[in-house]
């Protein structure tokens, strides 16, 4: 019995990490496929949440759908219809740090833990900083939006996270808000990913992705494969949940 339970519990993560187990998450693919990258679809594209969900662009930002195979690519499986949301229209040097991104409404009714994954190319141009924001009421007159720490980042944990390089994918960025209050199970949850003055240079100014270049507005950030997942614990208690439940109804 202990050894069917382990077995069982790995499958369940193994589901979660492939698109099972998902509360939202968004491809940007259009749907069907239509072999293009330049068209796509801004609704949620899998997850037992995902008719609920829904995202906006925030301070003025733009978006157009744009490859999610270029530049090495993102972790997207899709092979002939591989599109990203591409974001422009960034603020003005030395203002609106934290006001300009995409936000993410995304319930997690039903879901003890969460982790937020996503993938993000930066331009040569564009903020080499971010920082994700979570609200626990998306509702309010005037929400409360917190910085979430443990965002990760080619292994780098901070607050803040950063490119190494321009026109390059970061792949699998994530955020653990297991231990969040008010985060599981919370149909009001929404999450926000905001471009951020360089918390080490001076003054209030952004650094650009690349080091060869200077920030500017035009700059774009891609987004794919933004998901809202349970944490691998919750995940492998979920599955174990539905061994026992079978094992019942067999009368085992």
């Amino acid at each position: 019995m202990k050894s069917a339970i382990t077995l069982f519990a790995v499958a369940g993560l193994s589901v979660s990490a492939h698109g099972g187990l998902i509360a939202a998450q968004w491809n940007f693919n259009s749907n069907p496929a239509d072999g293009s990258s330049s068209t796509g679809s801004l609704l949620a594209s899998a997850g037992d949440n995902a008719a609920s969900a829904s995202l906006s662009l925030l301070g003025g930002l733009t978006s157009t759908f744009a490859s999610g195979t270029s530049n090495g690519g993102s972790s997207d499986p899709a092979l002939t219809d591989n599109t990203g949301l591409n974001t422009t229209n960034f603020a003005a040097q030395g203002t609106g740090s934290g006001t300009r991104g995409v936000q993410f409404n995304a319930s997690t009714v039903g879901f003890d833990g969460v982790v937020v994954s996503w993938d993000l190319r930066f331009s040569n141009t564009s903020s080499r900083y971010l920082q994700f924001q979570y609200t626990t009421d998306r509702t309010a007159s005037t929400p409360v939006w917190v910085a979430a720490g443990g965002s990760t980042v080619n292994g780098v944990n901070n607050i803040i996270t950063g490119a190494s390089a321009g026109d390059t994918w970061l792949r699998n960025i994530s955020v653990d808000l297991s231990s969040a209050a008010g985060v599981a199970s919370n149909a009001n949850f929404a999450f926000r990913i905001v471009a951020v003055f360089d918390p080490n240079g001076a003054g209030n100014q952004y650094t650009a992705a690349s080091s060869g270049s200077s920030y500017g507005t035009a700059s774009t950030w891609r987004f794919d494969l933004v998901t809202v997942v349970p944490t691998p614990g919750s995940a492998a208690l979920i599955a174990l949940g539905g061994l026992m439940a079978s094992r019942r109804r067999r009368g085992v």
